[in-house]
């Protein structure tokens, strides 16, 4: 069966309990609220869109896919439509980006809006490829230790390498854990290219970036911009990879506006 974890909008403080799967939770939504689906980043669970749920809540009726289970973007992507509405909003972050372009190529007549947020239109180059699998090699010979600070440093703006987002982030590497990291880690080395089929995308389309972010710097964000066309671009000042966890309110100010267009 399709997975799918689903947060409600009252999500419970405790990001470790097991998500409902393979589920709709909007039977008891007023109509007018937008379907929406999450895709979360690599070593993300449900966690990493908390802030979003409770801040749209009276605009959006949220599910948030679980990427955990695939080591291929395609895979995940199917995964994800299995269990998805008949037509809905698509925002994902990083990997979950990887997974909403390919989900734009596969099924773009079910996709209302898409916001891509950190994220990169590119694949991995042969280094990081290599990089990578020697990651994938040393882990499978000891011990994975979730979050260092070292990654740390490359996934967040240095205001935030101590405290709440620090925290967070090593909360949900830990509840991911090193096989699936593997298979994520083998779905972001082999992921295609994005950059040709960008130009067919037709609905609103919103991307967003963080000023510091090392891992998909704004010259990707800016080349996805430029080839979708009447999409916007936003930078968020003193932020890294993780906006939605660093810059909530803003992330959230930014989806409302985005989730109140027009869809195609």
């Amino acid at each position: 069966m399709a997975s799918l974890a689903i947060e409600k909008s009252e999500m419970t403080a405790s990001a470790s309990a097991v998500p409902l799967r393979g589920e709709w939770n909007g039977v008891n939504r007023a109509p007018a609220l937008e379907p929406v689906v999450f895709l979360p980043g690599l070593l993300c669970d449900q966690a990493l869109w908390r802030g979003q749920v409770h801040a749209l809540a009276d605009v959006a009726a949220p599910m948030i896919a679980d990427l955990t289970l695939d080591d291929t973007i395609g895979a995940m992507a199917e995964r994800t439509l299995a269990a998805a509405p008949r037509r809905f909003s698509l925002a994902g972050l990083s990997m979950g980006g990887y997974v909403a372009l390919e989900i734009m190529r596969r099924a773009p007549e079910r996709v209302s809006r898409l916001a891509l947020i950190n994220s990169s239109a590119r694949s991995d180059t042969p280094e990081r490829q290599r990089q990578r699998q020697a990651g994938i090699e040393s882990l499978r010979r000891g011990k994975f230790v979730g979050i260092t600070h070292r990654l740390l440093g490359d996934l967040v703006h240095s205001d935030h390498t101590v405290g709440p987002v620090a925290d967070e982030m090593r909360g949900m590497a830990s509840r991911v854990g090193g096989d699936a990291f593997i298979r994520q880690q083998h779905a972001i080395m082999t992921r295609p290219a994005s950059l040709d089929s960008l130009e067919a995308i037709g609905v609103p389309t919103m991307v967003v970036v963080g000023e510091g972010d090392r891992i998909t710097p704004p010259d990707h964000a800016r080349e996805i911009h430029e080839r979708i066309a009447g999409s916007s671009f936003h930078m968020i000042g003193s932020c890294g990879h993780m906006a939605a966890l660093e810059h909530p309110e803003q992330v959230n100010f930014l989806l409302r506006n985005w989730l109140l267009n027009e869809a195609a």
